[in-house]
């Protein structure tokens, strides 16, 4: 196997003072939390040591995505492998990784569908049929795949090469993504699966064990709904007068808490003593909801800026491993854990990498290629690479025509100006006119060139839908699926390497 992993991080290693924020976590998860986790091989042993007492973790999460995801969502796991390995040595304790399986999410667009490569190497998008606009906005873990998912599954295998690992991974999806399966959990199992043999326990919030134990924490959220909503906005007022970002909208008068009514997944709002849902307009009181925890904890669940304090008040979670978007938003929950007396744990940054594979190397080393010269607009760098090819004449030629078109046209710019000077800006037209005309020639055999190199340029497109899909970022968009077929578990081993070094430098 030849893999190159190169690293592309948004934010420096973690450094934190892990003493002190593991002196401040409590006791261990309640044993009736042990339904809601998954817990595959090594990541078992992790579990017990986890309920038994003793044990921090360091959590990461994430929505769920078709076949896992885009890559990043494995990064994300990674990191929390290599992270939970280094503080286990720095604390002299032991430290599991924990995934936490956003199901409450409600987005069905972001999480029906998957990208791959076809066979003749362009971006293919795997989905779900999508619901009706007028559907209720049904959560991830209530979502049945249905049996979509089967024609889905063999339109990604059509566009997957036979190697030794494919038929494990085959096994390992079908186990799975199964029409009777939803969304959420497919991904739960496919989740625990893959990582239990490095560790990472996959923990359901979903599930009404976790539920049951949230229960109080989001009743106390509403309780003091208008209280933190003014802290929120206080916080968010000081964070852009600061200069940093305050993504999520506070200040509007709306609790942290979300509840399953007629119209799907939806934000109560508190109103005159009591609370009404966003979209729907059902009202409860506040005893209702308490009645509701009780008989259904199922259908409530937290807001993006309730979520990791939650966790931290289930777990005993020292760092919480997160994306650029969600470091975004962590400086803003500081008043909810103060408000809800929970001791935060520390946000960190995930890894992040492009995966260059030996075909790709070869083009990129081929054509003298950085992966910056790739980020360039789609043709611009085929006519770069392509100019090298011009007749010599034709180089010489276009370089003297540039320079007598601006020579002569401003000493005639000059002349005209001291007899008119109106007469200025139509001869400066003209000049850009006939030097844009002689850039147009150009442009023209450039092209012919390009037409005539089709090597070239399918070459050059093919790496850069590789490394770049779409115009984003690789771990972006790709699954982990094709790395698995192609590679086998020695990808993932290859990728935990790299983070472990990332780690290292902190």
């Amino acid at each position: 196997m030849t893999l190159e992993i190169h690293p592309t991080p948004f934010a420096p290693p973690p450094t934190a003072s892990w003493a002190a924020l593991a002196a401040a976590r409590g006791a261990p998860p309640a044993q009736a939390l042990r339904p809601a986790f998954l817990a595959e091989g090594p990541a078992a042993v992790g579990l017990e040591r986890l309920l038994e007492g003793g044990a921090l973790c360091v959590t990461t999460g994430q929505q769920p995505g078709l076949f896992l995801g885009p890559l990043f969502t494995v990064y994300k796991a990674l990191t929390a492998v290599a992270l939970a390995e280094r503080l286990a040595r720095d604390l002299d304790r032991p430290v599991v990784p924990v995934f936490w399986v956003a199901g409450d999410d409600h987005d069905f667009l972001e999480s029906a569908r998957t990208h791959t490569l076809s066979a003749a190497g362009e971006v293919a998008t795997l989905a779900l049929p999508e619901r009706a606009a007028d559907a209720p906005l049904t959560p991830m873990y209530r979502e049945p795949l249905g049996a979509a998912v089967l024609d889905l599954l063999a339109a990604f295998w059509a566009e997957q090469p036979p190697t030794e690992f494919r038929a494990g991974v085959e096994q390992w999806l079908a186990r799975h993504y199964t029409p009777e399966q939803t969304v959420a959990e497919a991904f739960a199992g496919t989740a625990a699966q893959l990582l239990g043999p490095l560790g990472v326990i996959v923990f359901r919030p979903t599930h009404r064990a976790a539920k049951a134990a949230m229960a109080p924490h989001l009743l106390r959220a509403l309780e003091r709904a208008a209280a933190v909503d003014r802290l929120l906005a206080d916080r968010a007022a000081a964070l852009t007068a600061a200069g940093r970002p305050a993504p999520v909208p506070v200040g509007e008068g709306a609790s942290l808490v979300m509840l399953e009514g007629a119209a799907g997944r939806d934000r109560l709002l508190p109103e005159n003593g009591a609370f009404h849902l966003r979209r729907s307009g059902e009202r409860f009181s506040l005893a209702e909801l308490g009645r509701l925890a009780e008989q259904s904890p199922e259908r409530l669940s937290p807001n993006v800026l309730l979520r990791p304090v939650i966790e931290a008040a289930l777990l005993p979670t020292v760092a919480y491993v997160g994306g650029p978007g969600e470091l975004a938003y962590f400086p803003q929950c500081e008043p909810v854990y103060e408000a809800l007396g929970i001791a935060p744990q520390a946000p960190v940054p995930r890894w992040s990498g492009i995966v260059i594979e030996a075909r790709t190397r070869k083009v990129l080393d081929k054509y003298g290629l950085g992966l910056d010269d790739l980020r360039l607009a789609e043709g611009q760098l085929e006519q770069r690479l392509v100019r090298g090819d011009l007749p010599p004449d034709a180089v010489e030629a276009f370089a003297n025509l540039q320079a007598a078109l601006e020579r002569e046209y401003d000493r005639l710019r000059d002349a005209a100006t001291a007899i008119d000077p109106t007469l200025r800006k139509p001869v400066e037209s003209t000049r850009n006119a006939a030097l844009a005309g002689a850039r147009d020639i150009e442009k023209r055999l450039l092209g012919h060139l390009k037409q005539r190199n089709e090597t070239l340029v399918q070459q050059v497109a093919r790496t850069r839908t590789t490394l770049f899909p779409l115009g984003k970022p690789q771990e972006r968009v790709l699954g982990v699926p094709p790395f698995l077929t192609r590679y086998g578990d020695a990808f993932l081993a290859t990728v935990l390497d790299a983070v472990r070094r990332w780690l290292a430098r902190a």
